[in-house]
């Protein structure tokens, strides 16, 4: 997919490599692309999560997950610090479609990360899985924020 000419350079490079690491799902280099502070919404849970180490486990875990995962289009807000990429994916039997909304700090890095996914009996899914396969090690990751 096409880099959004509406980003600033900086966040234009890390959704370049964004978009090569969801396509090879090789997130070994998410990290390097990601605030120590990112802040991650969940689609499925009120509480955003906090942080890197939740962010990671998350966008792993949903690598595994997601099946036919692609983007379709992506927008730039006019600030040039925030996009949009619409996606779809299939979990099983269910197909969905969502939006990542991602905003970028003045260095590039991804510094909130919203998800949001239609229909619910995929969402339902997709929050069953999570909390399986997730779900204990973020409860750890809370457990020593607080």
């Amino acid at each position: 997919m096409q880099t959004l000419p509406g980003l600033n350079p900086v966040a234009r490079s890390t959704i370049s490599i964004w978009h090569g690491l969801i396509e090879t799902k090789d997130i070994t280099q998410l990290a390097r692309i990601a605030s120590d502070a990112v802040v991650f919404r969940s689609p499925a849970v009120y509480t955003p999560f906090v942080g890197k180490e939740a962010f990671l486990l998350i966008i792993g875990t949903v690598t595994e997950i997601f099946e036919d995962f692609r983007y379709h289009r992506q927008f730039a807000t006019a600030e040039g610090d925030s996009a949009v990429l619409e996606f779809a994916a299939r979990i099983g039997d269910k197909s969905l479609k969502g939006i990542d909304m991602i905003r970028f700090d003045e260095d590039g890095l991804i510094a909130e990360f919203e998800v949001m996914i239609r229909p619910a009996n995929a969402l339902m899914v997709l929050a069953e899985r999570m909390g399986a396969m997730a779900g204990p090690g973020l409860a750890k990751i809370r457990a020593v924020g607080r």
